[in-house]
């Protein structure tokens, strides 16, 4: 009677521990890391957040810029768990609230917070053709419309938005800063040593004409930076140029 009772007791205490691993795999395995927030030069920070992509945490750039105002956001976090705390990390850094973000196009890792931040009083803006893919994929949709490329001004520091011809996506823009000479490409440019990665909204035929757009109009920009992994090598854009140059080579 007594074995009976203790193999009863070891086989329950057997099933909780398998039970245990089995919730702290999953929970280890959607888990992400913290916001990183990294100083590019004068006021301008980006900010990296992260997706839970196949089990594996994948990390995506977006910036921002202090104004006397207050910050302008350029993109959004890839997740919603970071939508706050990155207002949350903005005020106690800076003493400052964002008032206005800028999607750089309908992907949910540039555009999945924009009704969270409109909903905070922040303005949120994205183009037309933004706009209507966000409605055709069930996207958030941004507040304001920017009609063509444009030219913002906000508490004297001025940067462009320009939509140079479909390449990642249809509707991908770039944002240049002048002064600076830093050029925000989010994922139409892709990072030195990375690949093309997710195609299935591309027009990879033109994108290698919209990045000679770019590169034509923007020439020798002190910074590069790039939606998905390291932005410090200012090779990215012309590495993206040979990657879709390969890819169309082999695709024709």
């Amino acid at each position: 009677m007594k074995r009976k009772i203790k193999f009863g007791l070891m086989k329950k205490l057997l099933i909780s521990f398998c039970l245990c691993i089995t919730v702290d795999s999953v929970f280890s395995q959607s888990a992400l890391p913290p916001l990183r927030i990294q100083h590019v030069t004068g006021n301008f920070y980006t900010y990296v957040s992260y997706g839970n992509f196949n089990g594996i945490s994948y990390p995506s750039n977006s910036m921002y810029l202090v104004t006397k105002k207050g910050v302008v956001l350029f993109d959004t976090p890839f997740d919603e768990s970071y939508y706050q705390p990155l207002l949350d990390s903005i005020w106690k850094r800076h003493h400052k609230k964002a008032i206005m973000c800028i999607a750089t196009h309908f992907h949910n890792d540039r555009t999945g917070g924009i009704k969270y931040y409109a909903s905070k009083g922040i303005k949120t803006y994205a183009t037309r053709m933004t706009d209507s893919l966000c409605v055709a994929r069930g996207e958030n949709r941004a507040e304001y419309l920017i009609p063509n490329d444009t030219t913002f001004r906000v508490s004297g520091n001025t940067f462009q938005t320009y939509y140079p011809g479909a390449g990642h996506t249809l509707d991908n823009i770039v944002i240049w800063f002048p002064k600076e000479k830093i050029l925000y490409g989010g994922c139409f440019i892709k990072s030195a040593g990375d690949n093309l990665g997710n195609l299935s909204d591309s027009d990879v035929k033109a994108w290698a004409n919209s990045i000679r757009r770019v590169q034509q109009k923007f020439p020798n920009p002190n910074y590069i930076i790039v939606g998905h992994k390291d932005y410090t090598d200012k090779n990215s854009l012309s590495h993206t140029l040979d990657l879709v140059n390969e890819y169309n080579a082999t695709h024709p």
